[in-house]
């Protein structure tokens, strides 16, 4: 639904960003829920299109789970690796900055929830964001540690993946795989920071991954109005009171700026 009259079909007009805008400029309480458009503005590759060339001819089941990498560590630590040096590469696009400067200048408004494991958010200024499917710069332990002091996986002997010296326990990326729970405490914070907001803002994610996609309802039923802002079709734009057809970088800052 678009009651702005925000165009479905192109880019949205100035009027319709100078609306928007007011209302996130009067809301006391705004939640963001970013996905990979977000990132792939930055030159992050999509899931899926990270599975390309020599990564193309395997099953994500094969990449993305504890079964995967059991079976082969070699492998799946190499893909994240690949994956990591790309995120280390890639830069905060003018979105990211618009949302850390917005949050810089009124402080305790905006939760920022992220679909995103890369760290760009945090990188533009974004320190408190609410990480739903992990973080693929960090590290843990794929069992648990049998130590009543559990040891840091950073002193873990090299290799691929690196391993306890002591026990043999392996290295594994700190992302939510197929299958596994979200981070302790992660999702109920996200969908407690969606029922008490008076605006949420869901930005370049298509509404397909799940519990994530859930949160903009959650949001439109306690009250709040929905904002999506996405260059294309989302599975959830009919939760929306507006759609706002447009990527991160360019409509983001339009709508944020003082």
């Amino acid at each position: 639904m678009d009651e702005s009259g925000a165009s479905a079909s192109g880019p949205p007009d100035a009027a319709t960003i100078a609306r928007w805008r007011a209302e996130l400029a009067r809301a006391a309480r705004v939640c963001v829920l970013t996905g990979a458009g977000m990132s792939a503005e930055s030159g992050i590759p999509t899931f899926r299109d990270a599975m390309s060339g020599l990564w193309s001819r395997f099953d994500p089941a094969e990449l993305a789970s504890e079964a995967g990498f059991r079976a082969n560590p070699a492998r799946v630590w190499d893909w994240y690796a690949e994956r990591r040096a790309g995120v280390r590469r890639a830069q905060p696009n003018a979105g990211h900055l618009a949302l850390a400067d917005f949050a810089a200048r009124r402080p305790g408004v905006l939760t920022l929830v992220t679909q995103n494991v890369d760290d760009l958010h945090q990188r533009a200024g974004q320190v408190d964001a609410i990480w739903l499917h992990g973080d693929i710069g960090a590290d843990r332990w794929l069992d648990r540690c049998p130590r009543r002091a559990p040891c840091d996986p950073s002193r873990a002997a090299p290799g691929r993946p690196p391993r306890c010296a002591d026990c043999g326990n392996l290295v594994r990326p700190g992302v939510v795989w197929f299958g596994e729970m979200l981070p302790d405490g992660a999702l109920d914070a996200a969908e407690r920071a969606a029922a008490a907001c008076e605006l949420m803002l869901v930005v370049g994610t298509s509404g397909a991954v799940w519990p994530a996609a859930g949160l903009a309802s959650i949001a439109r039923d306690a009250g709040a109005r929905v904002l999506i802002v996405n260059p294309q079709a989302s599975e959830i734009d009919a939760v929306a009171h507006a759609v706002l057809r447009g990527t991160a970088a360019v409509v983001l800052p339009a709508l944020l700026r003082r």
